[in-house]
């Protein structure tokens, strides 16, 4: 070996072993690559005994517009509240975040442009509105199923008079979901100056269906009474009126508005579902077009159906109510929906299945069924039963029924 200024060293002969031996590697030697983070994992989960409660008002892309409710909810009252932009936390995994939910905040829950708070619980849904894409339960579109509201306790199904005309099929359909969500219906009629509500309502007359009429100029009166301290969900077709009867009753709303076509079907002029809070002003004493039951009677004091679960409101006390604004939609599937509750939104004709034999299916190819017998006889509107088979045969698999049942 050769040193600084060239001096010689010698090795001696341990170190010339060392050198010729093939290096020996043990544990020590080994790497290891660092974890992402040195927190040990866990799965206690923070309590978060500091979060505020919360009411979802919008989804969009992974964001969702909340306002705060209860003791942290900003005093004096603003209109409209302010709207706290959230993510839904990890923890809550896939679980599904929609418009009504009850959820609780941690974060930047001040609303400012550019806060953003988490949702880390959602509390139990006191109902459960949902749709599917289509009646037929052997196609992945089929049995696609979409909540379209949670918490609601009132469904306001919104269908115009004429321009378009009053499709019953629909309506019925949107009873069936009422039912098998435990929300209250209500029928709003539209454009009520153009054409003779007699029809539609003779057409439910034996149900215990409340409804309103609504016309150009009035003022809502009783549709505002009855929206009074509920969250309500308005559905109905393209071209009804709908986001023109939502720009009445929040005129802060400014949902887009669309002219109907040539062939009776309105444009979707709102493109998804957002919650808005009545107005404190509520609404002035003239002008009322009032509206009762199906059956005849005169509307109820309360404003609320038979039906009506007063304990089952999610909406404060002294609060004006919300509506809840959906985009206008052409079908209402039912596949979510068992063949028995089919039979429970059709309440007219249940007194009537009471004589089937057992495991009667109600179709018309039944031949023991007692249904049509009991119809004849005066019972119920023939057409009730036609509509109920219709549905029937939709999920049945009768996909050219099914697609006249689903444009109804």
């Amino acid at each position: 070996m050769v040193g600084g200024g060239g001096r010689k060293l010698t090795a001696t002969g341990e170190e010339q072993i060392l050198a010729g031996r093939r290096r020996e590697y043990d544990e020590d030697d080994v790497r290891v690559r660092p974890r992402r983070s040195s927190r040990p994992r866990t799965r206690t989960r923070p309590a978060h005994d500091d979060a505020v409660d919360g009411f979802v008002v919008t989804v969009d892309r992974g964001r969702y517009g909340c306002v705060l409710t209860g003791p942290q909810a900003p005093q004096p009252v603003a209109d409209p509240p302010p709207v706290v932009t959230a993510m839904r936390a990890r923890e809550l995994g896939r679980r599904a975040v929609v418009v009504g939910d009850r959820v609780a905040l941690v974060g930047d829950v001040s609303g400012d442009a550019g806060s953003l708070a988490r949702i880390v619980r959602i509390d139990e849904r006191a109902s459960v509105l949902r749709r599917t894409a289509d009646d037929d339960e052997t196609t992945p579109e089929g049995r696609l199923e979409r909540v379209v509201v949670a918490n609601a306790d009132q469904l306001v199904i919104v269908s115009a008079l004429a321009d378009p005309p009053p499709r019953t099929g629909f309506i019925d359909r949107c009873l069936v979901a009422a039912f098998d969500a435990g929300i209250d219906p209500l029928l709003c009629l539209t454009k009520a100056d153009l054409a003779d509500p007699a029809p539609v309502v003779d057409y439910y007359r034996d149900l215990d269906l409340e409804y309103v009429l609504c016309r150009p100029g009035s003022d809502l009166a009783d549709l505002r009474h009855r929206l009074a301290g509920r969250l309500s969900v308005l559905v109905g077709h393209s071209g009804v009126g709908k986001s023109t009867l939502v720009n009445r009753l929040v005129p802060e709303a400014l949902r887009a508005v669309g002219t109907v076509s040539a062939i009776g079907r309105g444009r979707h002029t709102s493109s998804s579902a957002v919650a808005l809070r009545l107005p404190y002003s509520g609404a002035s004493p003239d002008g009322a077009d009032v509206g009762g039951r199906a059956d005849g009677a005169g509307a109820s004091a309360d404003g609320a159906g038979a039906g009506s679960r007063a304990d089952a409101r999610v909406v404060p006390a002294g609060d004006p109510g919300w509506i809840v604004d959906t985009p206008g939609v052409r079908s209402f599937g039912l596949a979510h929906v068992s063949a028995e509750s089919l039979l429970h939104g059709f309440a007219d004709l249940v007194e009537g299945s009471l004589d089937c034999p057992p495991n009667c299916e109600h179709t018309g190819d039944a031949g023991q069924c007692r249904l049509a017998g009991w119809v004849a006889a005066g019972n119920a509107d023939p057409r009730r039963l036609a509509s109920y088979r219709r549905l029937l045969d939709s999920r049945s698999g009768d996909t050219e029924t099914g697609r006249t049942a689903t444009r109804e």
